[in-house]
């Protein structure tokens, strides 16, 4: 949560900064943010297969969150767009080291029949740091008239919080055979192996996540329409009340119905955020859209979390939860950088209309996985 917090404050601001201040494109926005978010995800696939080799996760976790927080200070003395892609780039690296471990540590000491709600509560929780952070970047914004550098030297603040807290207040429990019983590598043939079910959730993952580009065109979108800079960060915020009212709840209510069939009423959800940004060009219209798109993360994110628990062995499930955030991080790389360039050639309606094209893509790849397991 005070990672979000810290996180938010600066990415609630961050796209405007870019192209207001830095004077970076919209394509090259996109890029800054597929390429970040694929490192995080190259970077996950190994530090679940460490986890599970090790048979140790908060080590991991504390790296993972330590890089993020040295990072923070650079976003407020950056001077070019390069530099706060390098500020990213580490920044979701450490994501990335943190990302596999940690959700492997909550599928470790959850039971089977409540990881539904334990991923969805961790969801929750993440989304409430997530909108509490763009309120503090408001306050500060009307605090510090609109500096946008002296709000990001302040989200260092709640950065060192996090990493304090993950140190001195996490234990890890022992998990079965210790980690004394050193195991040998992985080895590639058993990744390939791990079964249909899935490689069935991995293939939904990327063709969903072809529909879902970076927030990042979110808050371009409410700027395009006119929204006042010191209000930016309320984009944030209501995606982020309505994603974690939804998560926790959503992730119950999988526990208690074919997760597929909440999956696909996401999607359904996310088809409708994306009209919304494309056809009603108000600050009213897009607000409507991000509220969407907020019930549409809450409703599936979680649940994608579960699905992979759900179907990875036991012995490789660091390594799934690494293969699984690879595959759809390198999607989001595609997705961003599509989403860019289309902003850039043809506007922003453009932009959403192809998310909701790749929305029903997914919705019809949803139906044809359902059909082959019955």
């Amino acid at each position: 949560m005070f990672m979000d917090i810290s996180s938010e404050m600066i990415h609630s601001l961050l796209p405007v900064f870019l192209v207001g201040t830095l004077g970076a494109s919209v394509a090259l926005v996109g890029v800054i943010e597929g390429v970040a978010e694929a490192a995080a995800s190259v970077t996950k696939v190994f530090s679940g297969w460490i986890s599970d080799r090790l048979g140790k996760r908060k080590v991991l976790a504390v790296l993972g969150y330590g890089l993020g927080a040295i990072t923070k200070p650079v976003f407020p003395l950056a001077m070019t767009p390069f530099e706060v892609l390098a500020a990213r780039l580490t920044d979701r690296v450490g994501k990335g080291i943190r990302g596999a471990p940690r959700d492997a540590l909550v599928a470790d000491i959850t039971p089977p029949g409540a990881r539904g709600a334990a991923f969805g509560l961790r969801q929750a929780l993440d989304t409430v740091g997530a909108f509490l952070g763009p309120i503090v970047a408001i306050v500060l914004m009307a605090a510090l008239a609109g500096d946008m550098r002296a709000v990001f030297a302040w989200a260092v603040v709640p950065a060192v919080i996090a990493v304090l807290l993950m140190i001195f207040g996490v234990d890890e429990p022992m998990r079965s055979g210790g980690a004394a019983h050193a195991r040998a590598p992985i080895r590639w043939a058993e990744v390939r192996d791990m079964g249909r079910p899935f490689w069935s959730v991995v293939v939904v993952g990327v063709v969903f996540t072809l529909a879902r580009f970076s927030e990042a065109f979110l808050v371009l979108r409410a700027q395009d329409v006119g929204l006042k800079l010191t209000l930016i960060p309320l984009v944030l915020v209501v995606m982020n009340v309505f994603y974690a009212g939804v998560a926790a709840p959503a992730g119950t209510l999988s526990d208690r119905m074919d997760r597929r069939t909440l999956l696909g009423l996401g999607l359904g959800v996310l088809i409708l955020a994306d009209l919304a940004l494309a056809l009603l060009p108000s600050i009213g219209g897009v607000l409507v859209g991000v509220a969407l798109w907020g019930v549409h993360m809450g409703m599936t994110q979680g649940l994608l979390s579960a699905l992979v628990a759900d179907a990875a062995p036991d012995r490789l499930r660091g390594t799934a939860f690494g293969v699984f955030n690879l595959a759809t991080g390198l999607t989001l790389l595609l997705a961003s950088a599509l989403a860019g360039g289309l902003w850039t050639a043809f506007g922003p309606s453009t932009t959403f209309f192809a998310g909701a094209a790749f929305s029903a893509v997914a919705v019809a790849g949803l139906l044809i996985w359902v059909r082959r397991a019955a």
